[in-house]
């Protein structure tokens, strides 16, 4: 039976991983990506946020720790956070948007636990995004798939289909 190493929450947010890694109640989780399909996703993502960034005012951020809970911090593939909000190394308070993208390897249960700990911190937009079905899903929903995400009174949104268009030139 495997052991695992607990780590004090103080320890983790010192310390750097590369590729950084989830910290969920004392331990150390890795993260599924590195793969070609996530990475031109990721960066088509970031691309079509960054190009509005002004606009919606919000700062787009590239795998930014989100300090979910006392004891736990995710690591979101994009998130978007209010101009408004005071800049912190770690997020503290709900980002705008969180976008994950899903990886092969990624299972229901551990992803859920992962989306939920997004909603239970006050997240109100959790985008998920197959490559493998090229389809997009908002988590809040319940994983109701959309062609078109939209953050509530806000001008943010993402077209799915332009995302993964955007890929076939």
């Amino acid at each position: 039976m495997a052991t695992s190493v607990q780590v004090a929450i103080e320890t983790y947010l010192k310390t750097s991983y590369h590729p950084d890694r989830d910290y969920v109640d004392g331990e150390i989780e890795e993260r599924n990506l590195g793969e070609f399909d996530h990475a031109t996703i990721q960066m088509a993502v970031l691309a079509w946020f960054y190009a509005r960034r002004n606009d919606w005012n919000i700062h787009v951020l590239p795998e930014q720790r989100v300090r979910v809970s006392g004891m736990r911090v995710r690591i979101p593939d994009v998130c978007l956070v209010s101009r408004d909000l005071p800049v912190e190394q770690v997020i503290t308070h709900p980002p705008l948007v969180v976008v994950e993208i899903l990886s092969p390897e990624d299972r229901v249960r551990r992803y859920n636990d992962r989306l939920e700990d997004y909603r239970a911190m006050g997240v109100k937009n959790i985008w998920i995004l197959d490559p493998a079905t090229q389809t997009g899903f908002d988590w809040i929903a319940g994983w109701h798939g959309v062609v078109r995400f939209g953050a509530a009174g806000t001008p943010v949104f993402l077209d799915v289909r332009e995302i993964f268009d955007s890929l076939q030139k």
